[in-house]
């Protein structure tokens, strides 16, 4: 079964940092392209960051650029999103998803990046408060 299975969510004290997980199961991870997006309630899911199978990743959000960083571990299947000195505007449900097709680069707009969404992971919680 092809799924995606996010941890590592939860309360963050303002200034904090966290490391979200993005765990494969199914399908080998490195073959594709992952984002990480985040929601909050009423409003549309954005596209936080993006890594290619080659390594190079892009980041779609400004308040996100120097904050946070997308890596992968391939003997784990799982790819990862560090975020440090958070805000309280960074809390949402974080997601991460493959890119589609099999090695296809990330695209350089967010909106780009929507159109080419393979499996979603189901989510997990991060708050952001004292």
């Amino acid at each position: 079964q092809v799924q995606l299975v996010e941890s590592g969510g939860g309360l963050v004290q303002p200034g904090g940092s966290l490391r979200l997980a993005c765990a494969a199961s199914g399908f080998t991870l490195e073959d594709y392209g992952v984002g990480w997006f985040r929601q909050v309630p009423g409003k549309e899911r954005e596209p936080i960051i993006c890594m290619g199978t080659t390594g190079f990743s892009t980041t779609y959000v400004d308040s996100v650029k120097g904050r946070g960083t997308i890596s992968r571990d391939g003997a784990k299947n799982t790819a990862y999103l560090d975020l440090e000195n958070l805000k309280p505007e960074d809390a949402a449900v974080y997601y991460c998803a493959t890119v589609m097709p099999r090695g296809r680069p990330c695209p350089s707009y967010a909106t780009q990046l929507m159109q080419v969404i393979g499996v979603w992971g189901q989510g997990t919680q991060v708050t952001v408060s004292t």
